[in-house]
């Protein structure tokens, strides 16, 4: 079998692109059952001085935006004039404690621009993984010839 990543993790886009602006940004409630854990990965454009972004998780035991819970822990930056342009936040989530998980991104003091948030869900007890339907195509090069 062909030891390609895509065998092994299964990618979401859970946040598309957000308004510039300040608040909270929650992402797709993804299942995690079947799965050991999900980095999410934020992506940001445009960010303003003195912007704060937050990338955080939450969890519940039911398919239910109204009641998750945010877990502790984070990843946070403080931007100056340029330096959260075009950069990304990181949160990886092992063996969350319950089976629904989501992204949240909180953006304050000023405002900023979310590109998208990305989810790979990782250590799948079924393989190979099938991608979903928010992967348009995958192609896996083994070996490749130049074009």
């Amino acid at each position: 079998m062909n030891p390609s990543l895509l065998n092994d993790v299964e990618v979401d886009v859970c946040l598309g692109t957000q308004a510039d602006g300040t608040g909270t940004q929650s992402g797709t409630i993804l299942d995690m059952q079947g799965y050991e854990g999900v980095m999410f990965v934020a992506t940001f454009a445009d960010v303003d001085d003195t912007a704060v972004l937050t990338l955080q998780a939450q969890q519940d035991g039911a398919n239910a935006a109204g009641n998750m819970s945010t877990l502790s822990g984070n990843s946070t930056f403080t931007a100056d004039a340029t330096s959260g342009d075009n950069k990304a936040l990181v949160l990886d989530v092992y063996r969350p404690r319950e089976r629904y998980v989501r992204a949240q991104v909180v953006i304050a003091t000023a405002n900023a621009t979310t590109a998208s948030v990305t989810a790979v869900r990782y250590g799948a007890a079924k393989k190979p993984v099938t991608q979903p339907a928010t992967v348009v195509d995958s192609d896996t090069l083994v070996e490749p010839a130049e074009a």
